[in-house]
């Protein structure tokens, strides 16, 4: 591995989000919640418990979750022998119920619902909540009515604060520092692990986790890779995709380049996604639907002579997807999302023109919407041998 001496931490200046942003979140979760007829929120150890409370607890078999009414406070449920620690945390002020081993959690979240008015209201239910403890609750609380939350988790999470953008801004620089280092440190015969281990390393000595995934060659063409294991050769493609996390907000980069010198072949498909992903870049206009996004760079695709739709050769999936504390998370930029465009969405523009058999080429980079149009969180490629602007 080369020397990352050069590598310092650059997260030693972060603003995390502070209580007063999350208080923000709720008072914006109860204002849906009046709007769709809800009475409570349930949501689960996760992203959306992070992003409304700030309690960060990892998923097990045991029900740990908070309940934000309507009115009133927020109830914590979790494991009795766990109270310490997630009053150690600290999230967002509550009431906590802990439940015994030999206890129900459902039963206790029931009768948090009968204590809070609400045993036959409408309770939303983040879709990422795993059945087992859907399951258990409705059939606990079965006078209930069950809806998704995703109005209102969605709703909110879609739209990034300054505070969230300025977190993904830092995240996206540091992968971009990440990514100049690996790419440097690439050589004939190089093993993907040996580059993916780099990058990591280069992740780490920025202050971060993160991580950077390599392609090479035909398994180019594969949107998310090979599984057999390939060897770094001169003249192939090498396609990269990666990021890292500052205060659980997500970076997302991807590049392609040609280890050596590229043939004509390959400069020409890599020119036409550069139009393809710039096409995409300037579809996504305020008050325009997510679908927009996808159609113009599909559209420049396509008048080349690839796909149609989805078919191969050409771009076999969506155009983007929304990031922040899921590195996927709405809204995804793909046909029949009518979902329109606000200032403070943050999302990728990565079409992909693969081509079975030979190579692909993906180039994706971030946005974020301002109410003057799109901006670019990475500045994307200039050319095939420019991965990134000087």
């Amino acid at each position: 591995m080369s020397d990352l001496s050069d590598l310092k931490s650059m997260t030693d200046d972060i603003v995390p989000v502070g209580t007063a942003e999350r208080e923000r979140r709720v008072e914006k979760a109860r204002g849906l919640m009046v709007a769709h007829g809800i009475d409570a929120l349930y949501v689960e150890s996760g992203t959306s418990l992070f992003y409304f409370t700030g309690l960060q607890w990892s998923c097990s078999e045991r029900v740990t979750a908070a309940i934000i009414p309507v009115h009133g406070g927020i109830t914590y449920v979790c494991p009795a022998f766990e109270e310490a620690r997630l009053r150690q945390s600290p999230p967002l002020d509550g009431d906590v119920r802990t439940w015994h081993e030999h206890e129900s959690p459902f039963a206790l979240v029931a009768q948090v619902f009968a204590d809070l008015g609400r045993a036959s209201g409408t309770i939303a239910v983040e879709p990422q909540v795993r059945f087992f403890l859907y399951d258990g609750i409705r059939t606990a609380a079965p006078r209930a009515r069950y809806v998704s939350a995703d109005c209102v988790t969605a709703g909110c999470r879609a739209v990034k604060s300054p505070i969230e953008i300025a977190l993904m801004q830092r995240a996206m620089d540091v992968t971009v520092v990440a990514y100049r280092k690996a790419i440097a440190m690439l050589r004939p015969g190089m093993s993907q692990d040996e580059c993916r281990a780099n990058a990591a390393a280069a992740h780490r000595a920025l202050g971060v986790v993160g991580g950077i995934d390599f392609q090479f060659g035909s398994a180019t063409a594969l949107p998310h890779g090979s599984r057999e294991p390939q060897v770094l050769r001169e003249g192939e493609v090498v396609l990269m995709d990666g990021g890292c996390t500052i205060e659980g907000y997500h970076s997302d980069i991807s590049r392609t380049i040609v280890f050596g010198e590229p043939t004509r072949r390959q400069r020409d498909v890599w020119e036409l996604e550069k139009r393809a992903q710039a096409a995409g870049f300037a579809a996504a206009q305020v008050g325009a639907p997510c679908e927009a996004v996808d159609a113009a760079a599909r559209k420049v695709i396509v008048d080349a002579g690839f796909g149609p739709d989805y078919q191969l050769p050409g771009l076999p999936h969506r155009t983007g997807h929304g990031i922040g504390l899921d590195v996927h998370e709405p809204e995804n930029m793909v046909r029949g999302n009518m979902t329109p465009l606000a200032p403070g969405m943050c999302f990728t523009v990565e079409p992909m023109i693969a081509i079975d058999g030979e190579f692909g080429v993906r180039l994706e980079d971030c946005v974020y919407m301002t109410s003057d149009g799109p901006r670019w969180f990475t500045e994307p490629s200039q050319a095939i041998d420019q991965p990134f602007t000087s």
